[in-house]
């Protein structure tokens, strides 16, 4: 239990209670306990007493140690059995909160999606206070929205959606080995359905069916043959997951056909005929002999071609056949020394900034830097530049606890819609690390977006520029920007661009980064953890690289503390 998540549950509590419509006394309460811990900048773990914050009452202090010892909110758990549950669905929709959803319940009785729909087309809920034509027709629009599954989702969904399925295949020991195939495996950023190839014995394939058609949230049993189980899981959204049942001799070849991509396998394809044979899922069969050529690994089917072995990102049917003729450094996890781009308690982090440095030791790395949010971003508790000075103490006092880490004293710095830096020079000079970025003002036109990135870029402090386009993958679209312009100033005033490792972001895109490194930039593949789990987004980050064919020496967070120190000077 990290603070984040007891500021989520007492939020939540809040809005419950504003769908049932209790005392607005009673809600504030346990916003302002929210909000109180928010604004502390100590973890969780450091608060001997929640009811001594300014702002935390005796009944919230009360909610707060329950959900510290437990887990749990015996209240938030009465609220969530009373309120209907078709309603919890309809706080997602945009422009309704819990005060709308619960004036929307006790005056027109609407418990669901269908309810709501029925009173909108009925013209009542624009009757209400508070709402109007306008409202009631984007709150359809929102509805139909729902229902439509996009073709393909973004990666962030499908990875979840992956590792819940990931954990319970483990545990079926009729299951020699299994891995993910398709776009997922090549790690595209938006994912038709989650495939999957399993080596099984003959015998124990009727028994992994029936496992596998009863596998948690399966809504649909769309096919169930001898060697392919397709299914459909009730997830948020539908999300389909095909498998592949195959004897463990065919494994490598079926994992390599079904990773694709089709370009990549018609390549691979060109290479077999070129030597008289032909490639299918089964293995490598000579066109005269019809002799078939099966392999323990991909990397001996890869090998049987005078290739080394080609990571699945890199599978997109460009240059990859010519580049993995020989070795090609391209940069793995195993490569990564830092992350340079990390969120605490101070700001709307929901670790401390010795439980973040910690996390850091144990993954092995030799340097972090804490990069909290400056002052202009409120909503998420930005450091003002006394708390910031504050902080550089404390990094310091931390700092002198570790001989194996470096910690860096950094910021990530909003680039205010005028193009003015949200600290001065002056303070600037006294941090390791300087990241700035753009969280506001994303409608602006490409001249002025751009004459807020130069003013970044110009600035001698400012080392990196995080999220550049500031795009959501599948929910915002990024700025107006000159990228050749960017990527060319960037160049030439040796800042690093960053690659957010946050699988919602992606950002820059496997694109932008082959484009980017043409004019020479460096690049830092940053995780922009806001608790301990998310620096295991470092994997989704260098996968992505991979997909853009960069190598160890154009990555900073690659090389030793003094290297990058070097670097910035």
């Amino acid at each position: 239990m990290d603070k984040k998540t007891v500021i989520q549950a007492l939020e939540k509590i809040a809005v419950y209670l504003e769908v049932q419509g209790e005392n607005p006394f009673k809600i504030s309460a346990y916003r302002k306990a929210a909000q109180a811990l928010e604004q502390d900048e100590r973890a969780l773990s450091e608060i001997d007493d929640p009811g001594e914050l300014n702002g935390i009452g005796k009944g919230t202090a009360a909610v707060i140690r329950e959900l510290i010892t437990t887990g749990e909110a015996s209240v938030l758990n009465e609220l969530s059995e009373k309120i209907p549950a078709g309603l919890i669905p309809l706080l997602k929709l945009q422009g309704l909160g819990g005060k709308k959803v619960g004036k929307l319940y006790q005056e027109l009785n609407i418990t669901d999606a269908a309810s709501l729909k029925q009173a909108c087309e009925q013209g009542e809920v624009q009757a209400l206070a508070g709402f109007g034509a306008k409202t009631e027709k984007k709150i359809l629009q929102a509805l139909e929205d729902v229902d439509k599954r996009p073709e393909r989702l973004p990666i962030a969904f499908m990875l979840e959606a992956a590792e819940q399925v990931e954990e319970q295949l483990v545990k079926l020991d009729e299951i020699q080995r299994f891995e993910r195939a398709g776009s997922l495996r090549r790690m595209k950023e938006t994912v038709k359905d989650v495939d999957y190839i399993l080596s099984v014995h003959l015998e124990d394939i009727q028994a992994v069916r029936e496992k596998l058609r009863n596998l948690d949230h399966v809504s649909t049993v769309v096919v169930d043959g001898e060697t392919k189980v397709s299914l459909e899981l009730g997830l948020d959204y539908p999300v389909g997951v095909d498998f592949r049942l195959v004897a463990d001799e065919y494994f490598a070849t079926t994992l390599h056909h079904f990773t694709g991509s089709k370009d990549h396998n018609i390549k691979m394809r060109q290479l077999a005929k070129e030597q008289g044979e032909k490639v299918s899922e089964y293995g490598v069969e000579n066109i005269e002999t019809a002799e078939l050529l099966t392999f323990e690994q991909e990397s001996d089917f890869y090998a049987h071609f005078g290739l080394k072995w080609i990571p699945p990102e890199a599978r997109e049917g460009m240059d990859e056949t010519e580049l993995f003729k020989e070795s090609y450094p391209l940069i793995e996890d195993t490569d990564i020394q830092s992350d340079l781009h990390m969120h605490t308690t101070w700001s709307d982090g929901a670790n401390s900034i010795g439980e973040m440095v910690q996390a850091a030791v144990e993954k092995g790395y030799s340097s972090i830097a804490i990069t909290d949010h400056s002052h202009y971003l409120q909503v998420a508790n930005g450091l003002s530049p006394e708390r910031l000075k504050r902080q550089i103490e404390e990094v310091n006092r931390v700092n002198e606890q570790y001989e194996e880490i470096e910690v860096l004293a950094g910021t990530e710095m909003d680039i205010r819609p005028d193009g003015t830096l949200d600290f001065d020079d002056e303070l600037l000079k006294k941090l390791d690390l300087v990241i700035a970025s753009i969280h506001s003002g994303f409608s602006q036109s490409e001249e002025e977006i751009m004459y807020r990135l130069t003013q970044a870029l110009d600035n001698p402090h400012v080392d990196i520029i995080a999220h550049p386009t500031g795009r959501l993958i599948g929910r915002r679209e990024g700025i107006n920007i000159d990228l050749p312009a960017f990527f060319k100033k960037a160049a030439e005033t040796h800042t690093v661009l960053e690659l957010n490792a946050n699988p919602n972001r992606l950002d820059l895109s496997a694109d932008l980064l082959k484009e980017a490194a043409e004019t020479g930039v460096k690049f830092a593949i940053n995780t922009d953890a806001h608790r301990i789990n998310m620096l295991d987004h470092m994997t989704i980050g260098t996968g992505t690289a991979r997909k853009a064919l960069l190598t160890k020496d154009q990555i900073i967070n690659t090389w030793t503390p003094a290297e990058i120190r070097d670097y910035f000077i």
